[in-house]
C-alpha cells in the first residue's frame, strides 16, 4: 500500500497537468486524476508502468466525459438576472388589491377588464355599456391613481 501512496504522491502532480489539459477545468482535472488513480489501484502491483496506465485512463475518461457531456451551457462573465423573490411577487399582488379596492367601482371595473381579462378598449366599453373614450379616459385616471398608490405595473 505504502507503494501506491508514495507513486500517487509523485506521479500526481503530472497526471493533474495532463488532465487539466485535456479537460480545462481544474476541478474537473481534480475529479479526472482521481478516478484514474482509483482505477490504477486494484492492477497496481501487477503494472510495469502505472504511470502510462493511469495515462491511459485519463484519456480514455475525458473522452468519455467530453462525449456525454451536455455542452448547451457556456460560462459567462455577466449573470442573467436572478428569479425574482416568490415573496415579493405575493407583497406585489397583494398591492394590487389593496390599490384596485381603494379606487371607485368604475375605474376598478376598467383595469380588471382591461388588464386582467385582457379585454380590448371597445370590448370593454361595450362590456360596461359607455363609449370607448370614456374607457380611455377612466384608464388613464385609474392607472394615475395605482401609480400615486405605490403601484407601478397592473395586469402581472
Amino acid at each position: 500500500m505504502t507503494d501506491f501512496d508514495e507513486w500517487v504522491a509523485t506521479a500526481a502532480p503530472r497526471l493533474h497537468r495532463t488532465a487539466y489539459l485535456l479537460v480545462g477545468d481544474w476541478s474537473l482535472a481534480q475529479d479526472l486524476v482521481q478516478h484514474a488513480c482509483a482505477q490504477t489501484w486494484p492492477r497496481f502491483s501487477r503494472l510495469e508502468a502505472p504511470e502510462a496506465y493511469a495515462r491511459t485512463v485519463l484519456v480514455r475518461t475525458a473522452s468519455s466525459w467530453w462525449r456525454r457531456r451536455w455542452r448547451g451551457e457556456l460560462p459567462t462573465a455577466n449573470l442573467p438576472d436572478v428569479r425574482e423573490d416568490p415573496w415579493e411577487a405575493i407583497d406585489r399582488r397583494r398591492d394590487v388589491q389593496l390599490a384596485l379596492a381603494a379606487l371607485p367601482a368604475k375605474q376598478r371595473a376598467v383595469l380588471v377588464l382591461r388588464y386582467f381579462e385582457d379585454l380590448t378598449e371597445a370590448d370593454t366599453a361595450a362590456a360596461l355599456g359607455c363609449p370607448v373614450g370614456t374607457v380611455k379616459s377612466t384608464t388613464a385616471r385609474a392607472l394615475a391613481a395605482m401609480r400615486i398608490a405605490g403601484v407601478e405595473e397592473v395586469g402581472r
